[in-house]
C-alpha cells in the first residue's frame, strides 16, 4: 500500500508491506560463497560467530549489519578500529566528533546486552588476531565507495580467507548496505536524477535497534582514548602525512591571501595552527566539539537536534532547541546550506542514517499537514532543506557505487571524500613525475580523456579530478568559490597524491590553479595554464579581500535562466569553444554535460556563478613562480581576446614561457596530441632544471 506521495522535488513514493512504515528488503548483502556451498554455510551461521565491522555507521538504529548479525548468529562482536591510516585524515572536530560518537555507540550497545570492542592498528592485522581470538566465522561490515576504504576492505578480506582456512569452509566477508531506494540492481540506477524521479522507485524504511546476541565470552573490550592520546597515535605513526604539509591544511585560504597582501614580498607558506580551540559548551548541548558549530553525540543527540531543526519556524522554550535555533541563522549562508553545515558531518560518520533523516522529516511534515503531503513543496523550509541533502547524498553515492562496480568509463574511476563529499578522480601510470590535470567550468575528469594515457606514455603519472561540483562529483549545498576549489586541490595533493605536482588546469581550472600555486607553492612543480580564466592588473596598488558570499534574488532567478539557456543552446556552446576540429566537440561530451545538468544541486553551483571573484590578479598570483609557469593558449578562443590576455601575461609576469598554439578554448581536448607533446616536454625540462638544482647543493 502507498503510505505517502514525496512532493516536489521528488516524486517518488514510499511503499510498505504494513502500515507501520516497516522495511522493505530491509538487507542487501554480497555474498561471495558459491551456490553449492550457500546452504551448507547457513546451516553453520546460527552456531557461529560473527564479528562486526563498525566504519561510518556508528549507531545501533536502522542498522542493518547489526540486523543481519543477530538474526543469523549465536554471538556478535562489535567492533571498531582506531587505525591511522583512515583517521589520519580527519580533522581535529572529526576526531572529536568521532569520540563522542563511538562512546555513546558503547554504551546503546551495552543497553542491548552488547558492548563495543575498541582496538588499534592495522584493520586487517587486529581482524586478523580477533578471528583467531573469538573464532569467528563471519565478518559484517557496510559496502563502502572510496578509494583507500576499499582498497582497506580488500585487505581484511584476503587476511580474513587465509586465517579461516583452516575451518571446514572458508568464509568471506559479508557487505552490507543501508539501501535508500529500492533497487534490485545498480544496473537499474536511471542515467540521470530527472530519470529517477520520473522512475518512481519505492523507497526503504528505517528501522529500531534488535536485540543483539551477546558475545559469550571472555573479552578485553578496551577504552575509549583521550583526545589528546589519539592525537599521539596517528601522528606517531609511520603512515603519517607529512607533518610540514598536513599543517598547510590547517590555515584556510583566505586567511593566507590575507597574509600574502599584506607582506606580498614574503614567501606564503601556511601557519601551524590548531583549530582545536578552547571553548566552554552548554549542558546537554549538541554542539559537542570545541568548535560548537556541528552537531554530534550519538543517535538520541543528534536525532533531538534533526527535531529541533525540522521545528524551526515553531517556537520554543526549551534550551537545546533554542540553541539549535540560533546556529541554523548563523549557519544559513543560502537557503537550505544550514542542514549540511549541521548534519552533514554526523551523516558522514553514520550517526544517523540518510533515510532515518528522509524519514523523520515527511513524517513530521505530513503532522503540519493533517497527514497529507502537498504536491506543490513543503510547508517548511527546513524540511525541504533535509529531504533535499539526504536524497542528494544518495543520488551521488549511488552513482559513486555504480562507478566501482560497472566501471564502463574511458578510465577507472575512483572516488576520494572530502570534507564528507564524494569527489571522483583517476590516475594513469605507476611512475614517473605527478601530474595533476584540472577542468574548466561545466566539465569533468573525462574532459582530458585523450591527454591521461599520451601524458602518462611521457614517462608520467596522471591524475585528473572532478572538482566539487561538477560532473559526477557532488553538487552540496554551499557556496561555491574559486577559493574553496583550490582548498579542494591542495588537499587532494597532500592526501592522494602525496607528493610535488605539476599542475596543468583550463579556464576556470586554470585560475583555481594559480590560487593553489601562489598559496601554497611547495606543492607545485610548475603550473601551467591553458586559457585561463583571470586577468592581468599592471601596477595593483590592492588586492581586494574575499567577501562573504550570499545569495539574493537575483542570483536565484539568474541561474534558472541560465541553466535554461545551457540545456537549450549546450551543443552549440560547447561546438563554439572547438573551432578548429568542431567534431571533437561529439555527442559523448555534449551528452555527458547535459546529464550532469539534471543532478541535485547544479543550480547551487550556477548561483556561484553570480558570486565569483577573479579579482585577485594573475600577475599576483603568478610572481613567487617565476620559471616554472608555462601558458598554453588556444589563440581562437571565443570566449576572451587571446593575444591580448598573452601580451598582458608575458609583460608583466616575470619569466614564464608562452605557447600559442591554432586551437579554440579547449585546446587540451581539441588537439590533444599537440598538447601532449607540449606538456611532456615541458615536464621533462623542469624536472632537469630541478635535478640539477638539488645536485648542486
Amino acid at each position: 500500500m502507498a503510505l505517502f506521495v514525496s512532493p516536489h522535488p521528488l516524486s517518488i513514493r514510499l511503499l510498505s508491506r504494513s502500515s507501520d512504515l516497516s522495511l522493505r528488503n530491509p538487507c542487501r548483502f554480497r555474498l561471495s560463497a558459491s551456490s553449492s556451498t550457500a546452504a551448507a554455510a547457513e546451516r553453520d551461521k546460527r552456531n557461529g560467530v560473527a564479528i562486526l565491522w563498525y566504519k561510518h555507521d556508528l549507531r545501533v538504529d536502522d542498522h542493518p549489519g547489526l540486523v543481519a548479525a543477530a538474526a543469523r548468529y549465536r554471538s556478535v562482536v562489535p567492533l571498531y578500529v582506531f587505525d591511522h591510516r583512515l583517521l589520519s585524515r580527519f580533522s581535529d572536530e572529526m576526531l572529536e566528533l568521532l569520540l563522542h560518537a563511538l562512546s555513546d555507540l558503547k554504551y546503546s550497545l551495552r543497553e542491548h546486552s552488547s558492548d563495543l570492542l575498541i582496538r588499534y592498528g592495522s584493520a586487517e592485522k587486529v581482524i586478523q588476531e580477533l578471528v583467531k581470538e573469538v573464532n569467528a566465522t563471519c565478518l559484517l561490515t557496510e559496502e563502502e565507495v572510496e578509494y583507500d576504504m576499499m582498497k582497506t576492505i580488500n585487505a581484511v578480506r584476503e587476511t580474513f580467507a587465509k586465517v579461516t582456512s583452516h575451518f571446514e569452509r572458508n568464509r568471506d566477508i559479508e557487505l552490507w548496505q543501508t539501501p535508500f531506494y529500492d533497487l534490485e540492481n545498480l544496473e537499474d540506477l536511471p542515467l540521470s536524477h530527472e530519470d529517477l524521479k520520473k522512475h518512481e522507485i519505492p523507497l526503504v524504511s528505517p528501522f529500531l535497534c534488535p536485540a543483539v546476541p551477546a558475545a559469550q565470552m571472555n573479552l578485553d573490550w578496551g577504552h575509549l582514548p583521550t583526545f589528546d592520546y589519539l592525537k599521539e597515535f596517528i601522528n606517531g605513526n609511520t603512515y603519517k602525512l607529512k607533518r610540514s604539509w598536513t599543517s598547510l591544511k590547517e590555515t584556510s585560504a583566505e586567511t593566507i591571501l590575507q597574509k600574502a597582501i599584506v607582506r606580498s614580498e614574503t614567501s606564503i607558506t601556511g601557519d601551524v595552527q590548531s583549530n582545536h580551540a578552547s571553548r566552554k559548551r552548554m549542558d546537554n548541548s549538541v554542539f559537542v566539539t570545541q568548535s560548537g558549530k556541528i552537531v554530534g553525540g550519538g543517535t538520541l543527540a543528534v536525532s533531538n537536534a534533526l527535531a529541533a531543526y525540522l521545528r524551526y519556524l515553531e517556537g520554543t522554550a526549551r534550551g537545546d532547541w533554542q540553541e539549535v535555533h540560533d546556529r541554523i541563522r548563523e549557519a544559513e549562508s543560502r537557503d537550505g546550506a544550514s542542514f549540511y553545515a549541521l548534519f552533514g558531518p554526523a551523516l558522514s560518520l553514520g550517526i544517523l542514517s540518510r533515510r532515518r533523516v528522509y524519514y523523520e522529516a515527511i513524517k513530521y511534515e505530513k503532522e503540519r499537514n493533517a497527514g497529507f503531503l502537498s504536491p506543490f513543496g513543503y510547508s517548511a523550509s527546513t524540511v525541504a532543506a533535509a529531504v533535499d541533502a539526504v536524497c542528494s547524498m544518495e543520488w551521488y553515492w549511488l552513482m559513486a557505487l555504480k562507478s566501482q562496480k560497472i566501471n564502463r568509463g574511458m578510465h577507472s574511476v575512483r572516488i576520494w571524500r572530502w570534507k564528507g563529499h564524494l569527489i571522483q578522480y583517476t590516475v594513469i601510470g605507476d611512475k614517473g613525475p605527478a601530474v595533476l590535470l584540472v577542468h574548466g567550468f561545466g566539465a569533468f575528469l573525462e574532459h582530458f580523456r585523450d591527454n591521461l594515457v599520451g601524458i602518462s606514455d611521457g614517462g608520467n603519472r596522471v591524475w585528473a579530478i572532478t572538482l566539487l561540483g561538477f560532473g559526477r562529483s557532488e553538487k552540496p549545498n554551499i557556496v561555491y568559490t574559486e577559493l574553496m576549489w583550490a582548498e579542494l586541490l591542495r588537499d587532494f595533493v597532500i592526501e592522494v597524491v602525496g607528493e610535488p605536482i605539476h599542475l596543468v588546469g583550463n579556464s576556470i581550472g586554470g585560475y583555481v590553479a594559480a590560487i593553489f600555486a601562489g598559496l601554497w607553492p611547495t606543492l607545485a612543480k610548475s603550473l601551467v595554464l591553458m586559457n585561463s580564466a583571470g586577468d592581468v592588473v599592471p601596477g595593483y596598488s590592492s588586492i581586494p579581500l574575499p567577501k562573504e558570499r550570499r545569495t539574493s534574488g537575483a542570483t536565484w532567478l539568474g541561474a534558472r535562466l541560465l541553466l535554461f539557456y545551457l540545456r537549450s543552446s549546450i551543443g552549440q556552446i560547447v561546438r563554439n569553444c572547438y573551432p578548429v576540429k568542431t567534431e571533437r566537440a561529439d555527442k559523448w561530451l555534449i551528452n555527458e554535460m547535459l546529464r550532469s545538468s539534471y543532478d541535485p544541486g547544479v543550480l547551487v553551483v550556477l548561483e556561484g556563478i553570480f558570486s565569483f571573484n577573479l579579482s585577485i590578479p594573475l600577475n599576483f598570483l603568478l610572481k613567487g613562480f617565476n620559471g616554472k609557469v608555462l601558458v598554453v593558449q588556444g589563440m581562437k578562443d571565443p570566449i576572451s581576446n587571446s593575444k591580448s590576455k598573452l601580451a598582458m601575461l608575458t609583460e608583466h609576469c616575470m619569466g614564464i614561457l608562452t605557447r600559442e598554439i591554432d586551437a579554440g578554448h579547449c585546446p587540451h581536448d581539441e588537439v590533444p596530441e599537440l598538447v601532449n607533446s607540449i606538456l611532456c616536454e615541458w615536464i621533462v625540462e623542469v624536472e632537469d632544471k630541478l635535478h640539477h638544482i638539488e645536485s648542486c647543493k
